[in-house]
């Protein structure tokens, strides 16, 4: 089934829209879910909930691309159920490991003090990302975005781990600089 008839299916409120999406996305976004929690039945639950957000959203929202708004949706109901895991404590796993790589470019001890900042400073890294060799900007999503592990990431770009800690390394100076540049302060 295309994803316009997935989507159509839950403008209709077809619940069968939900299986669909299961059948389809399930396993990339439990990979998704994965990639943050490390752990499975906080992964199911994740993806479980990611099928009612969406159930939820849509309509009024009809998204271009399913697989980017059901991996957006799964991903940040991950990050807020690690989050309220560990309260007291930083967890393991990929998403801490990804934060505190780059703690460096972008401090999340400051809150943001407007929705105009946050949507400013996605363009920015936006704009940095725009201008980067392909390569580099799969590597950099693959690991901040998906949160792959860095031995994944080589596998998967016939690299060592090494390369991509050094690609990795010089890509998150290049975005501090850069977002130096734009008067963000880092």
């Amino acid at each position: 089934m295309t994803d316009q008839e997935i989507v159509a299916l839950y403008w209709q409120r077809d619940e069968g829209a939900i299986g669909e999406t299961q059948q389809k996305y399930g396993g990339y976004l439990t990979r998704i879910a994965w990639q943050v929690l490390g752990d499975r039945r906080d992964s199911e639950e994740s993806v479980n909930d990611t099928y009612l957000k969406a159930w939820n959203a849509m309509p009024p929202s009809r998204p271009a691309l399913l697989a980017s708004f059901l991996a957006r949706i799964t991903r940040q109901l991950s990050i807020d159920r690690f989050r309220a895991k560990n309260r007291q404590k930083r967890g393991g796993g990929e998403y801490a490991a990804s934060l505190d790589e780059l703690a460096d470019c972008v401090s999340g001890n400051q809150t943001p003090q407007s929705e105009a900042e946050l949507r400013l400073l996605g363009q920015a890294v936006s704009g940095y990302l725009a201008g980067l060799p392909r390569r580099t900007r799969a590597v950099f999503i693959s690991r901040y975005f998906y949160l792959d592990p860095l031995k994944e990431i080589a596998a998967q770009t016939g690299s060592t781990e090494q390369a991509v800690k050094s690609l990795l390394h010089r890509t998150r100076a290049g975005l501090r600089e850069h977002l130096e540049k734009e008067g963000f302060a880092v």
